[in-house]
């Protein structure tokens, strides 16, 4: 598999193209790192590439709060400009003054 940059970056706010739930990215695997499990799971007709960028993101919709792990190809940035209101949000990142997440710690892979 090529391997490629990742479009988004940590502390970035995205939206799912296609479900209704918004996050914050936390981590990025560079190509598809989770279990065939999870990957079987996803209808064949929406399963994206294993090559590509794959995010972690605090998320959330309506609902609740959970962790997502999602396809680079599914993603695209939130403008809105509303707050997160998943709690984890403020234990790993600071809010600067423009209202950007910056990590509070950096890890190293």
């Amino acid at each position: 598999m090529k391997q490629r940059d990742a479009k988004f970056n940590i502390g970035e706010v995205v939206r799912h193209r296609v479900f209704p739930f918004r996050g914050v990215i936390f981590d990025v695997d560079p190509e598809f790192a989770n279990t065939d499990e999870w990957w079987n799971a996803i209808p064949t007709e929406v399963r994206p590439s294993k090559d590509q960028p794959f995010y972690h993101l605090l998320a959330e919709n309506e609902e609740t709060e959970y962790v997502a792990y999602v396809s680079e190809q599914n993603l695209v940035s939130d403008e809105s400009g509303e707050p997160l209101r998943n709690p984890q949000v403020y234990q790993i990142f600071d809010q600067n003054t423009t209202g950007e997440l910056k990590p509070k710690m950096s890890f190293a892979h």
